[in-house]
């Protein structure tokens, strides 16, 4: 199945952006070019929440342990085009896992390490899994046993990294490396239409919606960003964030197979160890959120004791930039701030130190690439087209300064959720990103768009996005709870959280405890769970019957 039609596939093969090479291929090439270079490392600390020592893999090594689980998964019964789940955290098996599941020509599907049973059985049952590879936490000793409940209904296969087939529900998984063939099999499954991954974001409709992409379409991305990035085999890339979305897998893996950079993992977040892999491995490139920038140019001890001296750039997104910030790092540290607008539907615009040199300027805009009326010289101006639409008229936006949705087509962007209704689309086949910007010209005429507001209902708390109408669906079950609101708080270093506005039922109103452990109930992930809560006599309305949220987001400011 590929999630583009013919035509799409056509035309952007004619552009010269998609191909013929599948991320296999690309894993291939590398090791052909530079079999004895460090490809991946994992953290130094990584023994203390996930089994087995701290990997560091020439591009021969790594592939061979690829074609080890490849056989692995072929003896457990998965076969090309087999929906695979993968959860592990950012760990030398699960970049393993997720290349031998391509190999194959399987299907991955990966979930972040935060989702809990809730998360699974609704990810499970819309991408109708055939297998799942997780590995046993320290921090989620129930885990295991966790997916085993979920699969069992469908009989799936579960297979586990480091531990003991100890019933005939689990079968046991080893880092055990095979040769890769000096060439290909002639019945190796390989089509760069179909698709690859199918990764999950937050919709507004209460349950995350499933996004498959083709190896062309991930190609395309990690192109965009290796191109307006400036990354090349040189480059030593450290990746905070999970491998299991655009920001992971379009930002930092698809890129490294594409140049051959040496890929330094982290993960869960930890900021000395963060620090102390920058100087240790010599980082040149990496990404952070906004709040952990600000916070650390405000801390003369932290940055004292950091060597940053190897850092080129750092990416940030997933909120606006403050001014400041950005230009403290360019003057004050030599380092070049890129500012990233991006979507797992492959929504993508970056904001470089080459395209707009004004650090205050670059915190806020974006070089209105895919316009028309707007040219820029980046070699990236013609992957996606793009268009400000009026959302009561539908009519595009020309001038400056008027608000509207900003949409996306183009090789990145998907071809659709799901079981999709095609509503993501509008009449023209552009995405519906859902934020809202406007255009804004410099004195010299180039036009940027600057980020207004989102349409969409998600709350974003470091990093991970929230759909404030799923959280309200689970809360909405508890006794004490008749109406309930769900909106972002200021979060500090977190940027948001998640605050909940509630009407009793009867009787003495649910404190925050009980709604937390309510949801906990319902196997919900730790990082949904409300972290402030109102209670109010009634939510505000307008005359339509909307819940007015920014006046119960006033109550947290």
């Amino acid at each position: 199945m590929a999630p583009d039609t013919a035509d799409e596939i056509a035309a952007y093969t004619t552009a010269g952006w998609w191909g013929t090479e599948t991320l296999t291929d690309l894993l291939a090439g590398r090791l052909r070019a530079r079999p004895g270079e460090v490809a991946l490392v994992d953290a130094p600390d990584r023994g203390s929440w996930c089994p087995g020592e701290q990997q560091r893999l020439t591009w021969a090594e790594l592939a061979g342990l690829v074609n080890g689980t490849a056989q692995q998964l072929r003896a457990a019964g998965v076969d090309a085009g087999d929906r695979v789940g993968v959860q592990l955290p950012n760990v030398t098996e699960l970049v393993v896992t997720l290349l031998a599941v391509l190999r194959i020509g399987a299907v991955a599907v990966p979930f972040p390490v935060q989702h809990r049973r809730h998360e699974l059985q609704s990810g499970w049952d819309t991408a109708q899994l055939h297998a799942f590879v997780t590995a046993p936490r320290a921090d989620r000793p129930d885990q295991v046993e966790a997916i085993v409940n979920v699969a069992s209904p469908s009989e799936a296969t579960v297979l586990v990294f480091g531990a003991e087939a100890t019933s005939a529900d689990i079968t046991a998984l080893d880092l055990e490396p095979l040769p890769w063939p000096d060439a290909p099999d002639d019945n190796e499954p390989g089509d760069a239409n179909g698709i690859a991954t199918i990764c999950w974001t937050s919709g507004t409709t209460g349950t995350p919606k499933g996004v498959p992409r083709s190896h062309n379409c991930w190609v395309a991305a990690g192109r965009f960003n290796v191109s307006g990035v400036g990354l090349s085999a040189d480059d030593r890339v450290l990746c905070p964030f999970p491998l299991v979305n655009m920001a992971g897998i379009g930002g930092m893996l698809v890129p490294w197979l594409l140049t051959g950079y040496r890929l330094v993992l982290h993960q869960p977040f930890d900021l000395p160890t963060f620090l102390s892999q920058i100087s240790q491995e010599q980082i040149t490139y990496t990404v952070a959120p906004p709040a952990l920038l600000n916070m650390l140019l405000r801390s003369d001890e932290l940055l004292a004791q950091a060597d940053l001296s190897s850092v080129r750039t750092i990416g940030s997104g997933a909120a606006p930039l403050d001014p400041a910030m950005v230009a403290g790092w360019q003057h004050d540290h030599d380092i070049e701030v890129v500012n990233i607008f991006g979507s797992n539907e492959g929504a993508a615009m970056l904001a470089t130190a080459a395209l707009v040199p004004d650090p205050a300027l670059r915190a806020r805009m974006f070089p209105a690439i895919g316009r028309t009326d707007a040219n820029w010289d980046t070699p990236v101006a013609s992957i996606n087209r793009t268009r400000l639409v009026d959302l009561d008229t539908d009519e595009d936006i020309d001038e400056p300064g008027r608000v509207g949705e900003l949409r996306f087509h183009g090789p990145t962007v998907f071809g659709g959720y799901l079981d999709s209704d095609g509503t993501e689309f509008d009449h023209r086949g552009y995405y519906r990103t859902g934020d809202l910007f406007e255009l804004h010209a410099d004195h010299e005429g180039r036009r940027y768009y600057r980020f207004v507001d989102r349409a969409k209902d998600i709350i974003i708390r470091g990093g991970m996005n929230i759909s404030a109408t799923e959280v309200e669906t689970l809360l909405a079950a508890h006794d004490g709870v008749r109406e309930v609101a769900v909106v972002a708080a200021p979060g500090g270093d977190l940027g948001e959280v998640v605050a909940a506005v509630v009407v009793a039922d009867r009787g003495e109103p649910p404190g925050l405890d009980h709604l937390v452990d309510h949801l906990r109930d319902m196997g919900v992930a730790s990082y949904k769970l409300p972290e402030r809560l109102a209670v109010v006599d009634a939510l505000p309305r307008n005359a339509l019957g909307k819940v007015v949220k920014s006046d119960l987001e006033a109550l947290f400011s």
